[in-house]
């Protein structure tokens, strides 16, 4: 039996953000759905299977630190690629140290992005 097209979780409060991460991971050949909030995405979390989440780090409410933290608590490891457009050391180290699998500076160029989602994606199917 083949596997399904990975299916890869974008949560950013950013509508446009949003758009245009899902149709690049679209044209990738990836399944993708996106979330406006941590909350949501928590929510989601519980009921899906993702292959992968592309995380902004700066939300609302439950941020980025805050969903990382969260995703502890589910049984399945879930790759998580951080993306920030505030990048300072202090930020970096405690991400990484949360357990992410990628941290990104946006603007995210595509090919680095769709790059570090197939290394996670591989990682996670390993």
């Amino acid at each position: 039996m083949t596997k399904a097209r990975p299916l890869i979780a974008v949560v950013d409060d950013e509508q446009s953000v949003c758009v245009a991460l899902q149709r690049l991971v679209r044209s990738a050949d990836m399944d993708v759905e996106t979330y406006s909030s941590g909350e949501e995405f928590l929510q989601a979390v519980q009921t899906q299977q993702f292959d992968c989440v592309l995380l902004d780090l700066h939300m609302p409410k439950v941020n980025g630190h805050e969903v990382l933290s969260r995703l502890t608590q589910f049984s399945t490891r879930l790759p998580a690629l951080v993306m920030t457009g505030h990048d300072t050391p202090e930020t970096r180290g405690r991400v990484l140290s949360a357990g992410a699998a990628a941290y990104l500076l946006k603007p995210v160029d595509g090919r680095t992005l769709l790059d570090a989602i197939a290394t996670a994606v591989a990682m996670e199917t390993s």
